[in-house]
């Protein structure tokens, strides 16, 4: 363990004290020990089945008395980081090889702000974890099933300039977070992680994809099946467009 890590990794907790274990465990055997911190919320009270002090890196907890929002978390938590790197990360992330190396060479260009990798559902299927900026016509083209935005990546490339990475996981330069002022924690839920990579390409700053860098992610959908998320879900998606319809960056000469 060192006294100023390399990246930080801020995990937030949902009563997913099983997920958290899992998660850790895979850290714990996977990624070198002496690069990384932990920051772990939790966003309402549980009880750990087990010892953060098990783990050969250092786990800072952070217990909320009240719930906060996804971005308002990680912005806390990043209050707590020592690391150059900040890295978001979902509790329902596996890892079975690590992802940093290959993303920190994807970050090697100082225009680089952002990295996201590979994700894929448990089954090997790659996720649309990288897509393009959500506009009124993209969306409908979603909704109607024509195309949801998502880049095709061209086999052998080992990075990609893309519009956004979903935010299950994410690593960003912790200077460029806290320049950026970190997530706009207007968005509860939800298109937290879209505003925060418009913002990196408005600032002069790239967002890439590391195809080389894999994570599997077992995604939980829950706006498709609980009212209130998909409430918190339209909100923001409303609150992205009041700030950024018409005004979205433009990145497509980098794509070419």
């Amino acid at each position: 363990m060192v006294a100023n890590p390399l990246i930080s990794i801020s995990i937030v907790s949902h009563l997913q004290a099983d997920l958290v274990q899992k998660l850790l465990s895979d850290i714990s055997t996977r990624v070198d020990p002496a690069s990384i911190e932990v920051i772990l919320t939790c966003n309402l009270p549980e009880e750990m089945a087990f010892s953060l002090e098990d783990f050969p890196f250092v786990v800072k907890k952070i217990d909320n008395v009240t719930p906060k929002g996804f971005g308002a978390n990680h912005n806390a938590a990043f209050q707590h980081a020592h690391g150059e790197w900040f890295c978001i990360m979902n509790p329902d992330i596996r890892i079975e090889t690590d992802p940093f190396p290959k993303m920190l060479s994807c970050m090697a260009d100082t225009r680089v702000g952002l990295v996201g990798p590979s994700v894929l559902a448990p089954d090997g299927t790659p996720e649309d974890s990288a897509r393009r900026f959500p506009t009124p016509l993209t969306l409908l083209a979603k909704l109607l099933g024509l195309n949801d935005g998502r880049y095709a990546v061209p086999p052998g490339i080992s990075s990609l300039p893309v519009d956004w990475v979903a935010g299950m996981l994410m690593l960003i330069r912790g200077v460029d977070f806290q320049r950026l002022g970190g997530f706009d924690d207007h968005f509860f839920l939800y298109y937290e992680d879209v505003d925060l990579c418009v913002r990196l390409w408005k600032s002069g700053s790239h967002v890439l994809l590391c195809p080389d860098a894999t994570v599997f992610h077992d995604a939980r959908r829950a706006s498709h099946k609980n009212l209130r998320y998909m409430r918190w879900h339209i909100g923001s998606m409303l609150h992205y467009f009041r700030k950024h319809l018409g005004r979205l960056p433009r990145t497509d000469g980098i794509h070419e």
